[in-house]
């Protein structure tokens, strides 16, 4: 790999490190090519995408970022794992270690906020955006359905007595 080619791999590592709402750091040593693509088919499914990079040029691209304090979690055989949504990379990282004994998540970061281990699991158990503005949309709407059902009430409570009344009245 020439300097300009380095140059290049040091600025897409920088846009991810700048423009990622989490990215985890894991081990990979030992994971076939075909775990390797599940991983990756796994992250393009959540909108994310995993990265596999010298720890040098990443170092070097972390330098003046908000998550530069992950550089200390570059050591070995590293993956990176990135999505815009600050849960869903941790969500799958979380969920293909478990499955794969070989992958070890080390930590991450969180915008500016360094994860350890735990807290890259925290970061995971919590419910998506997508998740959020459903459960947000939910608490909005069910105020408006229960206020249209006390105004629709009364006029249905109307109508019936009214036809109760006609009923009575026919049958006089």
């Amino acid at each position: 790999m020439d300097r300009a080619q380095k140059e290049k791999v040091v600025e897409e590592l920088g846009q991810i490190f700048e423009s990622s709402g989490v990215v985890v750091v894991a081990h990979y040593a030992g994971l076939t090519v075909a775990e390797m693509q599940d991983l990756r088919a796994r992250m393009r499914a959540a909108d994310g995408a995993v990265r596999v990079a010298k720890n040098r040029l990443a170092k070097i691209a972390l330098e003046g970022k908000p998550c530069e304090s992950i550089a200390n979690l570059l050591t070995g055989m590293t993956v990176l794992t990135y999505s815009e949504d600050p849960v869903a990379a941790a969500k799958v990282a979380e969920a293909f270690a478990k499955d794969n004994q070989k992958f070890q998540i080390l930590g991450g970061a969180m915008g500016g906020t360094a994860l350890d281990r735990a807290g890259v699991k925290a970061v995971s158990e919590m419910p998506s955006r997508e998740e959020l503005i459903a459960s947000i949309v939910g608490c909005i709407g069910a105020p408006a359905s229960n206020i249209a059902g006390a105004i629709g009430a009364p006029a249905s409570n109307i109508a019936s007595i009214l036809s109760t009344i006609e009923e009575r009245a026919e049958a006089a």
